[in-house]
This record gives C-alpha cells, structure tokens and sequence, in this order.
C-alpha cells in the first residue's frame, strides 16, 4: 500500500476519530497506554521535540506539558487542523505540519528527541520512517514510540473469557506474516449502540511485523534501544475501568525508546 492511500484513509477517519477520543472514547490511550508512555519518557523540560503521527494533538500537547517545545506532524489533513484548532485555543508553543513520516520536512538534527504515538504501526515504510527519525535527531538524541505489541496483537487474536465474561486467555494466530495494507474495520467499544448505528466504522490499514522484525528495523535505522515497556493496568485500573482489564493477561502495547550514538 502507498503513503497516499495511507493518508486517504486516515483522512477518511480522522473527523469522527478527533470527536471521539476528545469525548472520552479511547479508554486505553487515556487510562492505560499514554500515562505508561509519558512515565517511561526521560525528562524533556527545555528539549526540542518532534511528535510523529501527531493525530488531533493530544498527546503532542501532553509532552509539552512537561516543559519541551514541541512540533507535530501527521499525514491526514484533518487531524492537523484539529490540532492546530487546540493550540489556537490553549497555547503551548506547538507547531503542526501535514507531513510523512518516511519524509520528514526538516533538516538533519533538529530536534533533541522524538516521539511516535501509536502511528508507526500503521507507516507503509516503517524503515524509512526510523531512519527519518533518527536523521532528524541530533548526536546523543532518542525516539520513543509506541505500537500495538506484536506478539499480543499479531493479525488474528481474540480474548478467552471464562463463565463470568472476565479475559483469562488469549488466542493469537498469524503473528509471523507481514501484513502490508490489509484493512481492518473498527470503531471504539465504548461508543454507546444508539451513537454507534450511525457512525461508519473506522477503516485502518495494518502493517504487522514480528518482533524480531522491529528489532532488525531499529538496528538497521542506527538506533540502539534504551528501554521498552509492557504496559499493565492495575488491580484498580481493571476495577474502575473494566474495558482496560485485558491487559493483565498480556499486555496490548509495547514501548520502545532507542537512541541515536553521540
């Protein structure tokens, strides 16, 4: 699948994305998935950071939040627009561009770090995108991202749930094919029935590699890894926000910060 045809169906989804997830919708991003990412980012006050994949800016606006001077890219016009929308109401010093990940509009060493959440999963060249990112970062810098756990959420999976409806498995199959474009259709399991008749699902291309695969892509692009992380909802987490409980099982994400040499 190509860059364009990427971007055509993120731009198909990214309206009824923003007004969602802004209405609460994605309870693991919100509970569960950027709290562990921004618990596992190293301090940022001062540094000039880069959001990947910025989305409608949430999480663009949480890393400013902690003291960096942040930009956002993303490759649906759309979602750009919505961010640029939330800086001009509330801001934090962000700037948006509709740009690829695999061919980044800025110049060798530009920024101090660079975060991706959720975004490169769904990259046609998520080679390139690395070695884009690590163009971009100067001597000594990191990327941090995030994206659905390869061995967890590989093509096909479902929950095992005993008698009272509670996660005690998984089932996974197709984790060692690469999958390049295949088309899954979803929408947010806690949009209530009456709202969710009248929503198109969302369309999203994926682009599964094992994890192996994502080692040899970070090696490859000239980065070598820091840290990694398996986000795990608590006992608490699970009780309060049920959808969420899945992942004390097996964990849904996986967290990666690498480094460029310097």
């Amino acid at each position: 699948m190509r860059s364009d045809e990427v971007a055509a169906l993120w731009e198909e989804n990214a309206e009824t994305w923003t007004r969602l997830v802004r209405a609460g919708h994605d309870r693991y991003r919100d509970v569960l998935n950027t709290p562990a990412f921004l618990a596992l980012l190293p301090p940022v006050t001062g540094l000039v950071g880069l959001d990947i994949g910025c989305g409608e800016g949430a999480n663009t606006r949480a890393v400013a939040g902690l003291g960096a001077r942040m930009t956002g890219i993303d490759i649906a016009p759309t979602f750009v627009r919505h961010a640029r929308e939330a800086e001009a109401a509330a801001p934090l010093g962000i700037a948006y561009e509709v740009a690829d990940a695999a061919a980044l509009p800025f110049a060798d060493g530009a920024f101090d770090f660079a975060t991706a959440f959720m975004s490169l999963m769904d990259v046609p060249d998520q080679q390139g995108a690395l070695a884009e990112a690590r163009r971009v970062l100067r001597p000594g810098g990191f990327l941090q991202f995030s994206i659905l756990h390869p061995c967890f959420v590989p093509p096909r999976h479902r929950n095992v749930r005993d008698e009272a409806g509670r996660v005690v498995a998984l089932e996974i199959g197709g984790y060692f094919e690469e999958i390049d474009g295949d088309i899954e259709t979803w929408i947010f399991s806690t949009v209530p029935p009456e709202e969710r008749a009248s929503l198109s699902p969302f369309r999203v291309p994926r682009f599964h590699r094992p994890l192996s695969r994502w080692v040899e892509m970070v090696a490859a692009a000239g980065f070598t890894i820091d840290a990694m992380g398996e986000p795990r909802a608590t006992e608490e987490e699970a009780a309060a926000e049920p959808v969420v409980a899945d992942t004390r099982v097996a964990p849904i994400f996986l967290h990666v910060r690498c480094r460029k040499a310097g």
